[in-house]
């Protein structure tokens, strides 16, 4: 609710929510399983992934089919999340997982005839550019927790984003609290209430999403080292 309080006074934006929660309450919304075509060949990933609809299986209407649009259209992502048992909740946890294709996947499909293993290996053997789909959308990360985690949780998926290509859209854009340390969860909402301060940072941090997304549209917003050349491609 904060940082859509600061997304929605800003006229020359528009912002779409993607609630991850709803895996958990509507019938029939699932995100499937990462296969891991990766570990097998980076070209055997495609972009977007295709392993999915897979009707031999019954495995059909999967959500990433509209995820990942919504992902390519985006010029900024803010993603907020709680730590459950020590790591991201487990929505985000499988979006994340399906979202490797975009740090190096294929986006031609044809180019391995579908999944063909031998084709996709020779493709990553024959200087496989790892090509960065999502590179330079700016980012903000907001965890919480009531106890441990919220510092591995963010880091982890700071890093994530940032090895993908995204940049980070400043230091205050990255937050990492607790709420109500090692109280009980039943006065965690009442804790998040009182706490203020916390609440402008979370605040804070959609403003610099917002700067940056606006950076962003003037070409102002780079990598200060995008033109050095990696030793190792991945």
């Amino acid at each position: 609710m904060m940082a859509r309080e600061i997304f929605a006074h800003q006229q020359q934006l528009e912002v779409e929510i993607l609630d991850l929660s709803r895996l958990t309450s509507e019938y029939g919304r699932v995100i499937y399983p990462c296969k891991t075509c990766v570990s097998t060949a980076m070209p055997l990933c495609h972009w977007p992934c295709s392993c999915y609809p897979n009707h031999a299986l019954g495995q059909v209407q999967d959500w990433m089919n509209d995820i990942y649009a919504m992902w390519a259209a985006a010029h900024g992502v803010m993603i907020v999340c709680p730590v459950n048992w020590y790591s991201p909740p487990s929505g985000l946890k499988l979006m994340i997982d399906r979202m490797v294709c975009a740090d190096g996947g294929n986006a031609d499909p044809t180019s391995t005839h579908g999944k063909k293993v031998e084709e996709a290996k020779a493709l990553e053997m024959a200087d496989w550019p790892y090509p960065q789909h999502l590179a330079g959308r700016a980012f903000s990360v907001v965890v919480d927790g009531v106890y441990e985690g919220t510092e591995m949780v963010h880091d982890a998926i700071s890093s994530w984003l940032r090895d993908s290509g995204l940049i980070e859209a400043g230091r205050m854009s990255q937050l990492a609290r607790m709420i109500g340390y090692m109280e009980p969860y039943a006065t965690s909402h009442d804790e998040l209430d009182r706490d203020t301060a916390l609440q402008e940072e979370v605040r804070n941090a959609a403003r610099s999403l917002v700067e940056a997304v606006q950076l962003s549209r003037r070409g102002e917003l780079r990598q200060p080292d995008a033109d050095l050349i990696p030793p190792r491609k991945k």
